[in-house]
């Protein structure tokens, strides 16, 4: 059973915290309702989602199991796709239980083992390496973020990681002086001009500027706040082009990721190997306290290892 389990996981995408969600809380309702299942009982009238699929149904289900860390705070309501997935899950359960009754108990603890597995994911890894640049450095570090975020979509871990290590970068220079919230947390809402405010500092982390981008900064610009842009690559050139259609290009400051990241280094510790090699690896210490502070995904957490 395990085996057919892992082949659908694999041909579905189960991998992500929202996409474990599921079949936990379906497997639940197999208990309830029992086999087999109405994927059409399993759908809600108002909101065209899973029944059930929450927070609260899907941590009652963890603590069974003595498991108590969230596992998402949507509890995969907002996973694209969890319909259609419903629906094969449910097919899945209802073939494998004609000619005899299927093992909920077993099914249950496969789903588990995968969440545990979840938690104990191994994190990125920064290779502190005095060959490469600092540059190439954060590249490859954010490389591994892409490949995983192709893995699981519908995740945003290039985003999230972005957005901690400007955190932790600003930890650095301005300790305690504000505040870090989840990469889920919105702007709009919460009264915050960016995702960090610092003195009259508003500043964006992007991986994609986009007007909606833009008209942010507008506002910033009218409450006499400076705004800044710390995005990625490509990003840069579209953010500038941006501004400048709006009139604010020379208000604006636009920044490369890497390069902010890697000139940071080099301003505090830049004279010698072991001073950059420090100052590394204390980014990496904010930067994993930072995550293990506002977010639930351990496996965001970075690694600094020094080249061998």
């Amino acid at each position: 059973m395990a085996d057919a389990l892992g082949a659908f996981a694999a041909l579905h995408g189960i991998k992500s915290k929202g996409a474990l969600c599921l079949p936990l809380v379906v497997t639940d309702h197999a208990r309830t309702m029992g086999l087999p299942l109405d994927p059409n009982r399993l759908r809600t009238d108002k909101e065209g989602q899973v029944l059930g699929l929450g927070k609260g149904k899907v941590q009652q289900i963890l603590a069974r199991h003595g498991i108590n860390r969230v596992l998402a705070e949507e509890g995969g309501r907002t996973s694209r796709g969890s319909l259609g997935k419903m629906s094969a899950y449910v097919a899945f359960l209802n073939d494998r239980s004609q000619g005899g009754e299927l093992d909920l108990d077993s099914v249950e603890s496969f789903w588990i083992a995968r969440v545990r597995e979840f938690f104990a994911a191994k994190p990125f890894v920064l290779r502190v390496d005095p060959t490469l640049s600092l540059r190439a450095t954060f590249r490859h570090l954010f490389a591994q973020a892409e490949a995983r975020q192709k893995e699981m979509q519908g995740t945003m871990v290039v985003g999230t990681i972005m957005q901690h290590l400007v955190g932790a970068k600003l930890e650095g220079v301005f300790p305690g002086s504000f505040a870090h919230n989840s990469s889920s947390t919105k702007d709009e809402g919460q009264q915050r001009p960016g995702d960090f405010s610092v003195g009259d500092l508003a500043l964006h982390v992007s991986t994609a500027p986009g007007e909606a981008l833009i008209r942010k900064c507008q506002d910033n610009l009218a409450a006499g706040q400076r705004p800044i842009i710390v995005t990625a690559g490509r990003g840069v050139g579209l953010a500038v082009g941006l501004a400048e259609n709006a009139g604010i290009a020379e208000r604006l400051d636009v920044f490369d990721v890497e390069q902010w990241l890697a000139a940071d280094i080099l301003d505090h510790a830049g004279d010698r190997p072991a001073a950059r090699a420090g100052a590394l690896e204390a980014l990496v210490a904010r930067y994993n306290a930072i995550v293990e502070a506002v977010e639930t995904d351990p496996s965001l957490r970075i690694e600094a290892a020094a080249a061998r």
